[in-house]
């Protein structure tokens, strides 16, 4: 049975079981708090546990390494949405210890991607309509200058208001420890 095959026959269960009724709230997070989180498996349930959040309380987005890497990418507009339309007054930027995009090389993915049949003529048509693969295809040295860098681009985008408080942090992906980089409260990311 295919992994899709499976997930239908348990939904088809969880619905016709009537399961899902514990799992109902509205749009509007309770705790007025979207997070950006990283999408390592390891923290799927571990993330909203260690910050004893339950279904309803946040809004969650998630992508590879926590990141905001440009202002006007799907993420901040995810952002930008649940300030202006879902109520959201607090943001916390949650990257992990020992992530993937630490020390993602853009040659060695490039060769994965070849692996996989990505032709070298299909590369250089990105890389020829402006398109910077390398440093997309990049990922950071330091997960604790990643979460300043993605705090301060939320902080200083033009459309975010002044009063929204942006937080930094690192999960431990076992312990599920909290490390603060920023308090959003009181500082600035540098």
């Amino acid at each position: 049975m295919s992994m899709m095959n499976e997930i239908l026959a348990f939904n088809d269960e969880f619905v016709s079981s009537g399961e899902y009724a514990q799992f109902f709230t509205n749009k509007f997070p309770e705790k007025q708090l979207a997070i950006l989180s990283c999408m390592d498996a390891r923290i799927l349930d571990l993330l909203p546990r260690a910050l004893g959040l339950k279904n309803g309380d946040a809004k969650l987005i998630k992508n590879a390494g926590a990141i905001v890497s440009h202002p006007w990418g799907s993420v901040m507009r995810s952002l930008l949405v649940a300030v202006f339309e879902l109520k959201v007054t607090e943001i916390m930027v949650i990257a992990h210890h020992d992530c993937g995009m630490r020390g993602l090389n853009s040659l060695a993915m490039l060769d994965k991607m070849r692996d996989k049949g990505i032709s070298d003529e299909r590369i250089e048509t990105l890389r020829n309509a402006g398109i910077d693969l390398d440093g997309w295809l990049t990922g950071f040295d330091n997960v604790e200058d990643s979460v300043r860098h993605s705090v301060n681009m939320v902080r200083k985008h033009p459309l975010m208001p002044a009063n929204i408080a942006v937080h930094g942090m690192v999960i431990h992906p076992t312990t599920g420890k909290l490390t603060v980089v920023v308090d959003g409260h009181t500082e600035c990311a540098i």
